[in-house]
């Protein structure tokens, strides 16, 4: 299947639109400011999708869609934004009322959502009754997200909240995942701009892979027992990718990478993860600061995770990628990467961001985040050359790692 990506930008934008369009709705209907803070396309597999839900509580409605383009739609509310909207619109302690509000407004919600595709397509998109869903995780998502080993490309909007003026801890996501035909028909390509859908997937497992070898680099150095618990490649407006990292402090390293492929890694700890990543890595005690010895230590780590990451896409492409000595960053994560997105905006609107979580479940809470931008039209470009028959030479000699 080949996939126009100037068809894939246009339908990422319909759903930007739709989640706008879904959110005043909802500020009409209730007085909650509402903004869309992050909508892109995901390539990614039914479980790591499933992980982002898990162990949070939501409420919502699920919508069939038949015609031009078919699939399921979800818009789920956490606990938070449920209660910040039934209060509003059922006062009394009715929890049948307040369930029937969440279903009316999430019909509603949605029938926004869906318009602009329909006018965009010129075509009619038919949608069912709204059910309700209520649960934890995976309970809430569409039934082709908990089902099979292939990769979804799921358009996804995440909406910050607020009321009175004070923000809320309100998490409240709209998922379109459309089924594979409907979708090959409507991103058939018209232009020379198309990539292979299995290619990148080929792309998408490479990455995997490579966020797990830096992930048994970090074991390796620290004794931190370590796994990826998420994947992804996204196809993002440039403008959202700060937001998609958020305001949450990191501690990290950024290298930029050059070769058959350019572009840029960002490694980020949050700061209890890399306080833990220097206590045990530096055998002796320190002041707490991030000084030169603490910079260090996390430089040479992102250094030899780096080269995990990256000489696995090398050994697909059958190709040289160097990288930058990795410079040390420790800020707020959307300042960090705003200086990386203003480069790639001088040749480019949207990117490809490649996403990996590395987590622990031990007692020590730990937190890796890997985000690679490499510059799209090089994508695009190696992605036409690549074997498929050879995506499993992702093999990197360990004596080249040091």
């Amino acid at each position: 299947m080949e996939i126009d990506i100037r068809a894939l930008e246009t339908y990422n934008k319909l759903a930007h639109d739709g989640a706008q369009s879904a959110v005043k709705s909802l500020s009409q209907l209730t007085g909650i400011s509402t903004r869309v803070e992050v909508t892109d396309v995901s390539l990614m597999s039914p479980s790591d999708l499933q992980y982002e839900f898990i162990g949070n509580e939501y409420a919502g409605v699920s919508i069939d869609l038949t015609g031009e383009i078919r699939g399921e739609t979800v818009l789920a509310f956490d606990e938070q934004a449920r209660t910040a909207v039934t209060d509003v619109l059922v006062p009394a302690d009715d929890p049948e009322m307040k369930k029937s509000s969440i279903k009316e407004v999430g019909n509603i919600m949605t029938s926004g959502f869906i318009d602009g595709w329909a006018n965009h397509l010129n075509t009619k998109i038919k949608s069912s009754p709204p059910t309700y869903i209520e649960g934890t995780g995976t309970e809430v998502l569409p039934r082709s997200a908990t089902e099979g080993d292939s990769h979804l490309l799921v358009f996804r909007s995440r909406v910050e909240a607020s009321r009175g003026g004070v923000n809320e801890p309100v998490d409240f996501r709209i998922l379109l995942v459309p089924d594979q035909t409907s979708l090959e028909t409507a991103l058939e390509p018209q232009t020379d701009t198309s990539i292979s859908f299995e290619k990148l997937e080929v792309f998408n497992e490479m990455t995997k892979e490579g966020a797990e070898k830096s992930a048994s680099n970090i074991t390796s150095m620290t004794g931190i027992e370590t796994s990826v618990n998420i994947s992804r490649l996204s196809l993002v407006p440039l403008e959202d990718i700060p937001a998609e990292v958020g305001t949450k402090r990191y501690v990290g390293t950024v290298m930029e990478f050059q070769g058959k492929l350019s572009g840029y890694l960002i490694i980020l700890f949050d700061q209890p993860s890399g306080r833990a990543v220097v206590d045990s890595l530096v055998p002796m005690e320190t002041e707490g600061e991030w000084g030169e010895m603490e910079q260090g230590a996390l430089q040479e780590l992102g250094n030899i995770m780096t080269s995990g990451f990256i000489d696995g896409w090398a050994n697909v492409l059958n190709a040289e990628i160097k990288h930058s000595p990795p410079k040390f960053v420790a800020d707020i994560g959307s300042s960090i990467m705003s200086p990386i997105i203003a480069q790639i905006a001088q040749t480019d609107d949207h990117a490809f961001l490649l996403d990996s979580s590395i987590e622990t479940d031990s007692d020590r809470v730990f937190t890796c985040q890997m985000l690679a931008l490499p510059r799209r039209d090089e994508l695009e470009e190696a992605l036409d050359e690549i074997l498929v028959e050879n995506s499993g030479n992702t093999e990197v000699d360990p004596n080249d790692l040091f």
